[in-house]
């Protein structure tokens, strides 16, 4: 595209052009909503809940004011601790946060979207297991509960005179008493966060019990909480860290309330639209991750 000035107006580049549709898109996202809308797409790591405080500061700084923010979230998934940040900034400035997943949020991504106040999923969508990623004694990014496991099932295997010298030796060498420590905790911790946040955010509004209509109090959502933690964190259940978990299945086997954005036509549309041009131009810039809110698209990694 030139760069030629006409009328004293120089032309936008392709990439300005394609980054004006994205604000077009999520300002459209913004009044099927009525509210502010925020996009997160990308892995979860330290330094991005940096970007998202930066860019809804900015935006709360302006005069068209909200109590209510819907996050658009794709995310392979990531670690706990700058989620429990991102849930700390979200919160000081919005009172009322649905997230909408219309592609995949696994992991410490199913965490964040379990602070919200309400969860928008279609056929599609997926969540996760929530098994946040930890830094391996050797540098590496792992999953907690994989390398846990895999621990857990060399030692019955010891103990059971089972186990052979290859695995004598891994289990020997393999394995870092401080890192399981630290494995350990970080599972009890994300499950102790999602506790919290689905008591405080996402159960505040429910009253009362769907069949018998009994007063729900709060040890019965402390408890619902608990067996839904519990039950993401079943590795044998899920079988692996990135195995996708329906909206079917979230509300049949977990009896979590999820909403259908699919059966609204222009809500669907406006979603998919956004998320279709948003990640073809990731692609194209080759781009990890994004924040995005209404004029300020941070891309990062």
């Amino acid at each position: 595209m030139s760069d030629t000035m006409h009328d004293g107006v120089k032309p936008v580049t392709a990439n300005e052009f394609v980054e004006q549709e994205l604000h077009r898109g999520l300002q459209a996202i913004e009044q099927v909503f009525s509210c502010h809308a925020l996009s997160l797409f990308g892995p979860l790591y330290p330094g991005v809940d940096d970007i998202l405080r930066s860019v809804i500061e900015k935006r709360c700084d302006r005069s068209s004011t909200s109590n209510k923010l819907v996050i658009l979230l794709t995310t392979p998934g990531g670690m706990l601790e700058p989620v429990q940040r991102m849930v700390a900034t979200i919160r000081r400035h919005y009172q009322i946060v649905d997230f909408v997943i219309p592609n995949y949020a696994y992991s410490a991504g199913t965490i964040l979207a379990l602070s919200g106040d309400a969860i928008l999923m279609d056929y599609y969508s997926r969540l996760g297991p929530i098994d946040p990623q930890i830094k391996s004694s050797r540098g590496r990014t792992v999953s907690a509960l994989g390398h846990l496991e895999k621990y857990n099932e060399l030692i019955k295997k010891a103990q059971n005179g089972k186990i052979s010298a290859a695995e004598v030796q891994l289990l020997i060498e393999g394995f870092d008493q401080a890192e399981l420590y630290n494995i350990e905790q970080a599972r009890e911790l994300s499950i102790a966060a999602l506790e919290e946040w689905l008591v405080e955010y996402k159960f505040k509004n429910w009253k009362t019990t769907e069949t018998r209509k009994q007063p729900v109090t709060l040890e019965m959502k402390k408890k619902r909480a608990s067996l839904i933690g519990k039950q993401l964190n079943d590795t044998k259940k899920w079988h692996s860290h990135g195995y996708g978990i329906s909206m079917e299945v979230l509300q049949r086997d977990l009896k979590l309330v999820i909403d259908d954005f699919g059966k609204d036509a222009a809500i669907s549309n406006a979603v998919r639209s956004y998320h279709d041009l948003l990640s073809d131009y990731m692609v194209k810039r080759d781009t990890q991750g994004v924040v995005h809110v209404c004029n300020q698209y941070r891309p990062f990694m």
